[in-house]
């Protein structure tokens, strides 16, 4: 019965035509590439600026030489209904826009596997610092660095962003290293000195789970300590995350791998955590895998909307995007915020606009504007439950 059951899916799904599941974008466009270009849009980020204003990072991937990489930053004035380019930005990739002290700053490396730097705007994303030497913006430039567009928090007047290293510098995933950089809020943060780094954790191929973490959010736990969560790159049911522990002042992260990996929806692919004062619960966006799929980690097909009272049991609440094409659709990476009862995200998009279709779900076409009203709305509904 199961093989007929598989079958009948695949024979479903042979006939889903490209054109037949194109729809309409299910968001604001911010930007867009043409696939016959082969170069694709990534990292999307979000900022909400003192007067209101919306900004959003996203770079570039695909057909482009070399490991240097390029971005670009865009501007709403009207809270996402349209947007329009206000910078393109020399070596930024993997990076994520935050606000601090009324100065809108980019975190993230100059490149593939590049330096660790960060720039600051003080004209809303207009013009940005380069990012020349250890007093202008390169905080580190002793080892590979990865990331995404992962989020900062704020405890106790520092500043903590998790990220990794690949040491030894050779393959994907499982050389990567686990590490949080942080800084005093009042500090100079384009001053390298100012940072500090904590050791790095590698990942141990023979822990129970997965093979490689990568993509931390640095977060703060209710018992006001600060904990790193990672994407778990693991594609049997793709649904755990691992909890690194940092200590005060990020100087020193600590794994208990017995007790550190979690249930987590869609773990195995990027997500970002951020707590809502509100309704006490942590909140996200991830890749819940809602059909078979052919690999959990490249099944990106529908975003949906989980939370949790304490990190650790988490609810899947709504599917905020979803198309049945899993293999040529994607709505990931998504970076959101809270603005008043709303929450504004932005998310890499693979998608079938009628035109040209995405080449797959992975190489995003689009980078979108959503925005979920009254999310705090869909706690009390339930679609998964994930216990730990």
């Amino acid at each position: 019965m199961r093989i007929l059951s598989t079958l009948f899916f695949l024979f479903l799904f042979a006939g889903i035509s490209t054109q037949s599941v194109a729809k309409k974008l299910p968001g604001v466009a911010v930007n867009y590439s043409n696939p016959e270009s082969e170069i694709y849009l990534g990292s999307p980020s979000i900022a909400i600026l003192g007067d209101g204003t919306y900004v959003v990072s996203n770079d570039y991937f695909g057909k482009i030489d070399g490991k240097s990489r390029n971005g670009s930053v865009f501007q709403s004035k009207n809270k996402g209904k349209s947007w329009e380019k206000i910078a393109d930005v020399k070596g930024m990739f993997w990076s994520n826009l935050f606000v601090l002290n009324n100065e809108l700053y980019l975190l993230g490396t100059d490149g593939q596997y590049g330096n660790f730097v960060i720039r600051k705007s003080t004209d809303g994303g207009h013009t940005w610092t380069t990012p020349k030497d250890k007093n202008s913006g390169l905080l580190r430039d002793d080892f590979e660095y990865h990331t995404a567009a992962m989020p900062v928090i704020i405890k106790d007047g520092r500043i903590y962003r998790a990220t990794e290293v690949r040491n030894p510098p050779e393959k994907w995933g499982v050389n990567f290293e686990s590490l949080v950089l942080s800084a005093p809020v009042n500090s100079d943060l384009l001053k390298a000195k100012n940072w500090t780094a904590s050791n790095h954790i590698h990942y141990n191929p023979e822990w129970p789970v997965g093979d490689a973490w990568l993509e931390g959010n640095a977060v703060k736990t209710a018992d006001n300590e600060i904990v790193n969560i990672l994407r778990v790159n693991e594609k049997k049911n793709g649904d755990y995350a691992a909890i690194i522990n940092i200590s005060e002042e990020g100087k020193k992260a600590e794994f208990n791998p017995k007790e550190g990996f979690i249930h987590f929806p869609g773990g195995c692919k990027k997500f970002t955590i951020r707590y809502d004062e509100k309704s006490k619960r942590y909140w996200t966006l991830t890749n819940f895998k809602k059909d078979i799929g052919y690999n959990p980690e490249r099944t990106r097909n529908c975003l949906s909307l989980a939370s949790s009272p304490d990190l650790k049991a988490w609810t899947v609440h709504e599917h905020v995007i979803y198309n049945p094409d899993y293999f040529a659709h994607g709505f990931q990476y998504a970076d959101w915020l809270i603005d008043g009862d709303d929450m504004v995200a932005v998310i890499r998009t693979a998608f079938d606009d009628g035109k040209v279709p995405a080449h797959n779900c992975h190489d995003s076409n689009y980078i979108l504007f959503k925005r979920i009203k009254n999310f705090k709305d869909f706690e009390k509904s339930e679609i998964a439950k994930y216990h730990n």
